[in-house]
C-alpha cells in the first residue's frame, strides 16, 4: 500500500476514531517501505492536522455530497492530495496520480476518477485557501480561540501562530554519565550544532535528528525531553535520602531525571495507564536507573501504597495538552471545550489526595502542559483557598513575584507551553 493510501488511514483514525497521531501514525508507518516514506507519511499526517479547517473547507467545497459510511477514508485520502498541492514542493501531477493510486489501493476503484477530477479541479482553480471565519484564518476551532482571546487578550494570536510552529529537538544532558559540556563537544565532534539551554542539563539542538545519531543515546549519555519538561524535576529540586512520588509518570523523561538529580533518593513512579507504564520501565531500563513502577491511580494512593508519607511529590496532572499542540497539532480536534471543566475536576481529585499523602515540611510541584488558566493559576488559587496548611513558594523564573506559579507560553525561549507551582507544606 502506497504511502498516501497509509497516510489516509492514519487520519482517518485520528479524526473519525479518536486516537491520537502518536499512535495512529506509527500504526501504519510500519507498512512503509522505507525510511523516506516515513518521513513524508509524518509530514502530510502532520501538515493535515495543522491546516485542517482551511483542507476540509477546500475539498468539501468540490464535492457535490459528502463521503459517508464506509468511503469516509476517501475525505482523509482528498485531505493528503490537497495538503501536497497547497504544502509541499512535489510535483502536482505525483501528487495526484499517487493519490488517485490510493484510491485503487483502498479499494475503491469505481471512485478513483472522483478523487483525480476533485484535486486536478483544486490544481487548476489555483485559489488561496479559505479564511473567512476565525477558524479558517487560524487553522483552530472557535471554542479554543475564544478561551485564548479571554486568557490572554493581548497575546493570543501570537500563541497560535507559536503553536503551527514545527517545534525543535531538545535533549537532557545525563549529569550521571558525563557534564553538559562534555556531551555538547561530543555532540560537536559529530558535527551536531546545538546549545545549552536555560536549566542545568537542557541542550537545545539547531535542526532535528534520528536518536541513533546521538553520541551514546542507546548507553544512556541523554534522552529527548523539551526545554520546559525539564524544569520539573529541577524546580522539584530532590534530595538524595527522601522519599519521592512522581505521581502520573508516564512515560517517565521526569522520573528517570529525578533520580539523575538524587540518585540515592527513593523514587515511586506511579501511572493509571499500563501501557503507557511500560515506557517508564523501558527508559529507566536504557539510562540504567532504578524506581519502584508501579501501575495504579494517583487519586486514591491508599489503595497501591503502604509505606510512609512522601518528602516530595511531583504532580504533573492529566491535562488538555494544550501548551504542546506544536508538538501535537491533533490536539485541536481531540479535545473538546467541555473537556476542560472535567479535567479541572479529575486536576483537583488528584492535587488534594496527593497533599494528604504529603510529609509536614514537603513539597509538591503542580504541573501541566496547559496554558489555560482553569487548570493552572486558578486551580491553585481554589486549592489555597481550601488547604489552610499549604504556602505557594515563588519561582525565581517567573515574570513576577505576585504571578500565581509560573506559566510558559508556547515558543517562549524555544520551549513547549507548560505551568508550574511549587507549595510546601506547614510542619
Amino acid at each position: 500500500m502506497n504511502l498516501r493510501a497509509l497516510a489516509a488511514k492514519a487520519i482517518f483514525d485520528v479524526l473519525e476514531k479518536g486516537m491520537s497521531l502518536s499512535v495512529a501514525l506509527p500504526e501504519q508507518q510500519q507498512h512503509a517501505v522505507s525510511s523516506k516514506d516515513k518521513a513524508l507519511m509524518a509530514e502530510i499526517c502532520y501538515g493535515v492536522m495543522r491546516q485542517l479547517p482551511q483542507l476540509d473547507k477546500c475539498i468539501s467545497d468540490c464535492l457535490t455530497k459528502p463521503f459517508k459510511g464506509k468511503q469516509r477514508i476517501l475525505h482523509q485520502l482528498l485531505l493528503v492530495g490537497c495538503y501536497q498541492l497547497y504544502f509541499t514542493r512535489i510535483p502536482a501531477h505525483a501528487a495526484i496520480s499517487e493519490t488517485a493510486e490510493a484510491c485503487r489501493q483502498l479499494r475503491f476503484d469505481g471512485l478513483v476518477k472522483v478523487v483525480n477530477g476533485v484535486l486536478r479541479n483544486i490544481q487548476r482553480s489555483e485559489k488561496p485557501l479559505n479564511t473567512d471565519s476565525d477558524t479558517l484564518r487560524y487553522n483552530t476551532p472557535a471554542w479554543f480561540i475564544k478561551r485564548l482571546q479571554q486568557a490572554y487578550p493581548k497575546d493570543w494570536q501570537q500563541i497560535i501562530e507559536q503553536s503551527h510552529q514545527r517545534p525543535p529537538m531538545w535533549l537532557r544532558n545525563n549529569q550521571l554519565s558525563q557534564t553538559r559540556d562534555s556531551y555538547l563537544a561530543l555532540l560537536a565532534e559529530q558535527q551536531i550544532n546545538a546549545k545549552a539551554g536555560n536549566s542545568p542539563n537542557a541542550i537545545l539542538l539547531d535542526s532535528a535528528k534520528d536518536v541513533a545519531a546521538l553520541p551514546g543515546f542507546m548507553q544512556g549519555t541523554a534522552s529527548v525531553q523539551d526545554g520546559a519538561a525539564q524544569w520539573a524535576a529541577t524546580l522539584l529540586a530532590p534530595q538524595n535520602g527522601e522519599l519521592i512520588l512522581d505521581a502520573c509518570a508516564a512515560p517517565g523523561g521526569k522520573t528517570c531525571h529525578i533520580i539523575e538529580q538524587a540518585p540515592l533518593a527513593e523514587v515511586v513512579a506511579v501511572d493509571f495507564d499500563e501501557k503507557r507504564l511500560a515506557r517508564v520501565q523501558q527508559n529507566l531500563d536504557r539510562l540504567n536507573l532504578k524506581a519502584q513502577v508501579i501501575h495504579g491511580d494517583a487519586a486514591n494512593i491508599d489503595a497501591w501504597w503502604q509505606g510512609a508519607k512522601f518528602d516530595r511529590i511531583l504532580l504533573d496532572a492529566p491535562c488538555s495538552a494544550t501548551g504542546v499542540i506544536r508538538r501535537h497539532p491533533d490536539i485541536k480536534w481531540l479535545r473538546k471545550n467541555n473537556d476542560i471543566a472535567e479535567l479541572a475536576q479529575l486536576q483537583r481529585q488528584i492535587f488534594d489526595h496527593c497533599w494528604q499523602w504529603l510529609k509536614p515540611g514537603g513539597t509538591l510541584l503542580y504541573a501541566t502542559c496547559s496554558i489555560l488558566p482553569e487548570e493552572n493559576r486558578q486551580q491553585i488559587e481554589a486549592f489555597l483557598a481550601r488547604t489552610p496548611d499549604a504556602q505557594l513558594v515563588p519561582i525565581s523564573q517567573q515574570m513576577n513575584e505576585q504571578d500565581i506559579g509560573w506559566q510558559i507560553l508556547p515558543g517562549q525561549d524555544n520551549m513547549d507551553g507548560f505551568y508550574y507551582a511549587r507549595l510546601v507544606k506547614a510542619q
